[in-house]
């Protein structure tokens, strides 16, 4: 008797965290918030030099407007801590 195939549940597709714009003294930036759960590398926050060790949700950012040397904007992104960024001017 053959076996029957059993259904999977269609697994929805992840979408990436909606970003937001954000003015700052020093301009617009694009903001994404990113969960403990997506965090998997160390990066280092510009804000107070501390790392931000994998599983730490914290926040992605990068300029609207890209800088005159760069080829694109998001190539400027930085990790901030949640606390640096919100610290920052």
């Amino acid at each position: 008797m053959p076996r029957r195939r059993s259904t999977r549940p269609a697994q929805r597709p992840q979408r990436p965290a909606a970003e937001r714009i954000v003015d700052k003294r020093d301009g617009q930036w694009y903001v994404r918030p990113i969960t403990g759960a997506t965090s998997v590398k160390t990066y280092t926050c510009p804000g107070c030099l501390a790392a931000i060790t994998p599983a730490t949700p914290h926040m992605v950012v990068w300029p609207v407007e890209k800088a005159l040397l760069s080829a694109d904007a998001i190539d400027e992104r930085r990790h901030w801590h949640t606390a640096c960024w919100s610290r920052k001017h």
